[in-house]
């Protein structure tokens, strides 16, 4: 049943058809919810019918459970790779297990190809997978790499190998992507203020993440101006991915003030955190997504995140709210993190 499913779902993420979405995520719930007794305790508490007919019944787990539980649809001793997040909110690491990474490097591959991002040379300001083995994003950067290793600029002390950084800018005449972290695009602004560089046409930067946990703090209008100063590229050619550790797809968003979009195989809900019903159009809420690549954990994750729905079908993202798990979930969260300790 299993490799049915992981070939049903690579086969939609290569040749997505929108009306098959609904039948195959609600064969995924059902297969989580058989096999993965964590998540068949929660929809047991949330009293979730044995048959749903639509992705947006199938019951979501908030981001935090990720930290108290092994959210697992597979038997543990086919674990080959675990992510890890980064643990700076001081509740320790949320982890995901999988028993293969075809889905997730599909995911990753299919998804940037689907945004009709370019295939320039990259250069990576994160660790290369090999020295960050629980890192999602190192993972991700290595997919997209070949997992070449001189593509990655940032040593094992976190700091930026600059010479090799300019080397790397000056041996190529065409068109690269800059990726990395908010943090790491700080942290290099800040270290070399008078950089001045002009990337060849074509290039684009992609910053992901934020501040989280650092002490610092800038405004994205502000960090993506000196992006642009520094790297020579307008506005409008840097991007954001927004991804998390405890999801296997990413969403992404162009220039400031744009909303996110996802691929095909993903689908979105914003969540009033008082109700736990779907927000009013226009409203803010909490973001809850639904994932197929997410097979071997559960497909269904509420995040922490604030957002707006848009009338583009995106959503606009506006920040954490680190205190936010839906009030219609809370009791059930609480016996579900029980159930994980016992």
């Amino acid at each position: 049943m299993t490799t049915t499913l992981e070939a049903e779902v690579l086969n939609f993420l290569s040749e997505p058809d929108p009306a098959r979405f609904e039948e195959l995520a609600v064969a995924l719930f059902n297969y989580q919810r058989r096999e993965n007794p964590v998540y068949a305790k929660y929809c047991e508490f949330l009293g979730t019918p044995d048959t749903l007919d639509s992705w947006q019944s199938i019951p979501a787990v908030p981001q935090i459970a990720f930290k108290r539980s092994a959210i697992r649809s597979f038997p543990a001793s086919l674990t080959t790779t675990e992510f890890r997040t980064s643990g700076t909110t001081g509740e320790g690491h949320g982890k995901h297990f999988f028993p293969s990474l075809r889905l997730y490097e599909a995911a990753v591959q299919k998804g940037w190809d689907y945004f009709q991002l370019p295939r320039n040379r990259f250069v990576m300001f994160m660790q290369h997978p090999d020295e960050a083995p629980f890192s999602s994003l190192s993972s991700m950067g290595g997919i997209l790499t070949g997992s070449d290793r001189s593509r990655f600029v940032i040593c094992n002390n976190g700091e930026v190998e600059i010479d090799r950084f300019m080397a790397l800018l000056g041996e190529c005449p065409n068109p690269l992507t800059l990726f990395g972290t908010a943090l790491a695009f700080l942290h290099l602004i800040e270290l070399f203020p008078d950089l001045r560089i002009q990337l060849p046409e074509g290039s684009i930067a992609m910053e992901t993440g934020g501040f989280k946990g650092s002490g610092r703090e800038t405004s994205k209008r502000c960090l993506y101006g000196q992006i642009s100063r520094q790297f020579g590229i307008g506005i409008d050619s840097i991007w954001n991915e927004y991804g998390m550790t405890e999801l296997s797809s990413q969403f992404y968003s162009r220039n400031i003030g744009r909303s996110h979009h996802g691929p095909p195989w993903t689908r979105f809900l914003i969540v009033d955190p008082e109700t736990n019903r779907v927000a009013a159009p226009g409203e803010t809420g909490l973001i809850r997504m639904i994932d197929l690549g997410n097979l071997w954990s559960v497909i269904g994750i509420q995040t922490q995140d604030l957002a707006v729905e848009q009338p583009d079908g995106g959503f606009l993202l506006l920040g954490r709210d680190p205190a936010a798990v839906p009030r219609g979930c809370s009791r059930a969260m609480d016996e579900l993190l029980q159930f994980a300790r016992s």
